[in-house]
C-alpha cells in the first residue's frame, strides 16, 4: 500500500463513499499518515488529495447521504489528527448538532455571538452576513464577532455592530495547518455568554471540531437542508436562521468602510481557484470587447493571483476605458455595488451584486452536479441572468452574453 500514490488513495476513498459502502479505515488510516508526514511535500500532496478528491467532491454534491458518509470518515481523520478527540464521540456530537431547533435560552444571558466565517469571501456574503444580520436583531444587546480571515471581515467592517475574531485558514495547507484554530476557537468559544452560529464553515471542518458545548452551538448543514429541493443556498440559509431564532427572514449584504473606484460595468474573471469554472482566453477577451462597447467605463478586478491577473491584462488590452483594479476585494465590493452592470463567472462578485441589487450577468461553469448549481446560483433583489455553461463553448455562451447585456444594463 506504501507505494500508492495520495491521489489514488483519496480517489479509493471518494468512490467507496459513492458507492455507498462504509469506507476502508486502513486505506484513510494511510491517506492521513501521509497528510501528517514530516515531509512536507508529502504532506501537502496527501491533504491536498483528502480535501479536493474526497472532502470537496462530497460536500459539492450536495447529497443528504453524502453527509452521513462525510461526518464517518472526517471523524476518524480527526481523530488520528488531535490524540486528545475520538472518532465515535465526535460521531455522536454530530448527529446531535446536526439537528435543528430553535434558540429558547434568555436573550439577555448571550453576551457574544460568534459567527463563523465560511471562509471564501463569495460564501461569506450568500450566507454569514445573513447570520450577522440574524445575530444583530436577535441579540440587541450583545457583541456580534465575526470569526474568519480579516479579508473577509473588511465585506463588514464599517458595521459598528461587527468584530473581529481573526482567524486565518490554510485553504491550500496541510491537514494539521487546516485543523490549527481548534484550541485558538475552543478558548474563545468556551467563555460563557457565548454563542456560536456556525453555517457549516471550513474552519470546523463543516461541523466536526467540538468547539464549545452542544447547549450554545447552532450548527446549520447546508450539505442537507433542503434535501433534493432546487432553492439556493441563500434561501435556505435565511430559512434556517429565521426558524432557529425566531427573527424575520434575514437577507444578504455589505457593509464597506469607504468607496472604490466608480464604474459603470464592473467584471471579474476570477474562478476562485478551480480552472473548470473558466471559459477560456479568446472568451475572455470577446466578453470585455463587449462591455467596453457596452458601458463608458468598466473596472475589472486582476484577482489575487499572478495568473488571474495576466489573464486579465490579456483580456483587457487595448481596451482605452477598460481600467484595473489591484488590491483588496472590499473596496472592489463597493464599486460593484455602485456600478450599473456587473459580469462575471461563479465566484465572489455575483454574490455581492446579488446582496446589492446591482443588474448582474454570472456565467456559471464547472458545476460538478446540477444541484450544486442550483445551491450557488446568485439570487437578490436585482435584475439576475445566469447562463448555464455545462458543456462551455466559447462561441455559444458570447452568443448569449450580447443577449443579455442590453437588457441589463438599461441605458438611461
Amino acid at each position: 500500500m506504501v507505494s500508492i500514490s495520495p491521489d489514488e488513495l483519496a480517489i479509493e476513498l471518494l468512490n467507496q463513499c459513492l458507492r455507498g459502502n462504509a469506507h476502508s479505515p486502513d486505506l484513510l488510516e494511510t491517506l492521513v499518515r501521509m497528510a501528517l508526514s514530516k515531509d512536507p511535500e508529502l504532506a501537502r500532496k496527501a491533504s491536498h488529495s483528502l480535501f479536493r478528491i474526497v472532502v470537496e467532491r462530497l460536500a459539492d454534491l450536495f447529497e443528504p447521504c453524502l453527509c452521513d458518509a462525510y461526518a464517518a470518515l472526517f471523524c476518524e481523520v480527526i481523530a488520528q489528527a488531535i490524540p486528545e478527540l475520538s472518532a465515535e464521540p465526535l460521531l455522536d456530537r454530530y448527529r446531535r448538532v446536526r439537528l435543528p431547533r430553535r434558540f429558547e435560552g434568555a436573550t439577555e444571558r448571550v453576551r457574544r455571538v460568534y459567527v463563523l466565517s465560511r471562509v471564501t469571501l463569495g460564501a461569506d456574503v450568500a450566507i454569514t452576513s445573513q447570520a450577522l444580520n440574524a445575530a444583530k436583531r436577535r441579540f440587541p444587546g450583545a457583541e456580534i464577532i465575526f470569526a474568519g480571515p480579516r479579508k473577509n471581515y473588511e465585506l463588514f467592517d464599517a458595521d459598528s455592530r461587527i468584530g473581529l475574531l481573526e482567524t486565518g485558514y490554510h485553504r491550500e495547507g496541510t491537514l494539521e495547518q487546516r485543523l490549527a484554530v481548534f484550541g485558538k476557537l475552543r478558548d474563545a468559544f468556551g467563555q460563557p455568554g457565548s454563542l456560536v452560529i456556525d453555517l457549516d464553515s471550513r474552519l470546523t471542518q463543516l461541523g466536526m471540531l467540538p468547539l464549545c458545548p452542544d447547549e450554545q452551538y447552532f450548527f446549520f448543514e447546508s450539505r442537507s437542508f433542503g434535501g433534493l429541493g432546487s432553492e439556493t443556498l441563500s434561501a435556505l440559509t435565511s430559512r434556517w436562521l429565521a426558524d432557529t431564532f425566531s427573527v424575520e427572514r434575514p437577507r444578504p449584504y455589505i457593509s464597506v468602510r469607504g468607496q472604490g473606484p466608480e464604474a459603470e460595468i464592473t467584471v471579474s474573471l476570477g474562478v476562485g481557484e478551480n480552472p473548470a469554472k473558466r471559459i477560456g482566453d479568446e472568451f475572455e477577451r470577446n466578453l470585455m470587447i463587449e462591455l467596453s462597447r457596452l458601458g463608458e467605463t468598466v473596472l475589472a478586478d486582476r484577482g489575487g493571483s499572478r495568473d488571474e491577473a495576466a489573464r486579465v491584462d490579456q483580456a483587457m488590452r487595448s481596451l482605452h476605458n477598460v481600467r484595473a483594479w489591484t488590491g483588496a476585494f472590499a473596496p472592489f465590493a463597493s464599486s460593484i455595488a455602485h456600478s450599473r452592470l456587473y459580469c462575471g463567472y461563479d465566484s465572489a462578485g455575483q454574490h455581492v451584486a446579488a446582496a446589492c441589487g446591482t443588474p448582474l450577468l454570472a456565467i456559471f461553469a464547472g458545476h460538478v452536479s446540477a444541484r450544486m448549481f442550483h445551491r450557488w446560483r446568485p439570487e437578490g433583489t436585482g435584475p439576475i441572468k445566469v447562463i448555464r455553461a455545462d458543456a462551455p463553448n466559447s462561441s455559444v455562451v458570447l452568443r448569449q452574453v450580447r443577449d443579455y447585456l442590453p437588457a441589463l444594463y438599461e441605458r438611461p
